[in-house]
């Protein structure tokens, strides 16, 4: 009995430890066969036979302070226009072909790569942007919500939204004139942030917050902790740390905050309109208009709710807060921009709709940002079946890359590409196509970005119409890549009244 119970115990170690080997085996094949189908496109050699690449840009990003996006474009420089990535056993492909991004971009029929955006639907397992506008990847589906939202951001309205936008700034410019010492440190991207979401509830979804500071706290906060779990998440494995539990933890909570305010203003404005009151035509009035004939539920009004509240403020604030940390390196450009803004505006602070096509200047330097440091840096596009492009071919079910960042650093693009020029945007400038796309191009490029401009011109007329904004002494020019391109130390700064 002894040696029966014996030949068991040994047989079932065997199990235990082969089941977990014989897997490890067959993923092991499955990379192997990732690489031979990808091994013709150009790309640099794997640091890993498992991690492919990965190792290699945590190691780049982390001892040498450059984001991603510069390793990629170091790729770019050196194996052309095609660059095989590889990440565990996905490969990618980089594009940075301007007649390739028109291909790709400008057609309908290439979606956005399902393995990304399914974790902007479901995030730790908790619904996040679910199938909202920027999520959705079944197009007749997105053509559908691009057809009830187009209403919100069309120009009659955005020219209304201009009351809300002059009131909000104002606010934010109160709160900074009285720290206006030359000494008093202030977190820009604090007011800054602050002020973008109140523009964005109030102009989106007719949210009025009744003071700057107190109440984006727990938005905002959020915000940060959904941001954190998605670099974490970079890392593959982070989920599966004990360490990272908290972090997890957080970032769930914060989706849910997000979506249960979305659920309770969404119910409030469905009563209210129930009761013949009356409200502009933003983004949740034309879901709601629209849900009896389009079969709208109330988890696809939280999934814009979610999309409109994030995507509404963060690339805004980010655009904004890089501009004014690139500008402290460029007085004379500030002198321009002061003067036009002083043409243009001169003492008045209520800025009219009319103004800000005629800030020509503002626009350049804006765009010149996007350029440099965009806060989204690209899109992807998922190529189904194999097909032959330029003479390579790019196996089905792959991933392609667009950076607009790549792309606006190159020297075959942009002469002098580093330098921060505002003058390449000006009208009269050549402007090569499909090389700059921080907002995407063809029917997926951004619904917002009008009203995302409107803000920042906004924003930065007042602030250079009445301030002097310096960085405290010993602040970093870095950025981070936390999903968005942000200043590393959130741009930290003194201010003084501007005398001209």
């Amino acid at each position: 009995m002894e040696l029966v119970a014996s030949g068991l115990w040994e047989y079932w170690l065997f199990l235990f430890l082969s089941g977990p080997l014989l897997a490890f085996g067959f993923y092991c094949a499955y990379v192997h066969y990732v690489h031979l189908r990808y091994d013709h496109i150009p790309g640099p050699p794997r640091t890993s036979f498992l991690f492919g690449h990965l190792s290699y840009l945590k190691r780049q990003t982390k001892d040498s302070g450059k984001i991603r996006q510069d390793v990629f474009l170091e790729w770019a420089k050196e194996y052309g226009p095609f660059v095989r990535i590889n990440v565990l056993h996905r490969a990618s492909v980089l594009i940075t072909n301007p007649q390739l991004v028109k291909v790709f971009l400008m057609s309908s029929q290439y979606k956005k790569d399902p393995f990304i955006y399914s974790k902007l639907q479901n995030f730790f397992g908790k619904r996040f942007l679910g199938r909202g506008l920027v999520s959705e990847l079944d197009h007749e589906l997105w053509q559908r919500q691009r057809r009830i939202l187009d209403p919100a951001f069309h120009r009659s309205y955005l020219m209304s939204s201009m009351g809300a936008i002059n009131e909000k700034v104002e606010q934010m410019m109160e709160i900074l004139e009285a720290k206006a010492d030359g000494k008093t440190e202030v977190c820009m991207e604090d007011m800054i942030s602050s002020t973008i979401y109140a523009i964005s509830v109030k102009v989106l979804f007719g949210m009025e917050l009744k003071a700057l500071a107190d109440e984006q706290k727990s938005f905002l906060l959020a915000v940060r902790n959904i941001v954190e779990g998605f670099t974490m998440a970079e890392n593959p494995f982070s989920k599966f740390s004990l360490g990272k539990r908290k972090l997890i933890n957080k970032a769930q909570e914060s989706i849910r905050l997000l979506r249960q305010m979305g659920k309770e203003w969404i119910k409030y404005r469905r009563e209210a309109i129930q009761n013949n009151q009356e409200f502009p035509p933003d983004v949740i009035m034309q879901m709601l208009k629209r849900e009896a004939e389009e079969g709208i539920n109330d988890e696809f009004l939280v999934d814009n709710f979610v999309t409109f509240l994030i995507a509404g403020f963060d690339t805004t604030s980010s655009q904004v807060l890089l501009a004014l940390m690139e500008l402290q390196r460029y007085p004379k450009i500030i002198e321009r921009l002061r003067a036009e803004v002083n043409e243009v505006i001169g003492s008045k602070k209520i800025i009219e709709y009319q103004d800000l096509g005629r800030l020509q200047y503002l626009s350049q330097v804006l765009k010149e940002i996007l350029r440099l440091y965009p806060p989204a840096f690209g899109t992807t596009r998922w190529l189904e079946k194999d097909t032959v492009v330029d003479g390579i071919l790019i196996p089905g079910c792959t991933s392609l890359l667009f950076s607009t960042y790549v792309m606006g650093r190159m020297e075959k693009y942009f002469e002098d590409p580093l330098t921060f020029n505002p003058d390449r945007f000006s009208p009269e400038a050549f402007q090569p196509n499909f090389t700059y796309f921080p907002f995407s191009l063809g029917p997926r490029s951004c619904i917002g970005q009008y009203f995302s401009q409107m803000n920042a011109k906004v924003m930065m007329a007042k602030l250079f119409q009445r301030l002097e904004i310096q960085m405290v002494p010993g602040h970093s020019f870095g950025i981070v890549d936390s999903v968005t391109l942000k200043p590393k130390n959130g741009l930290v700064c003194t201010i003084k009244p501007w005398k001209s």
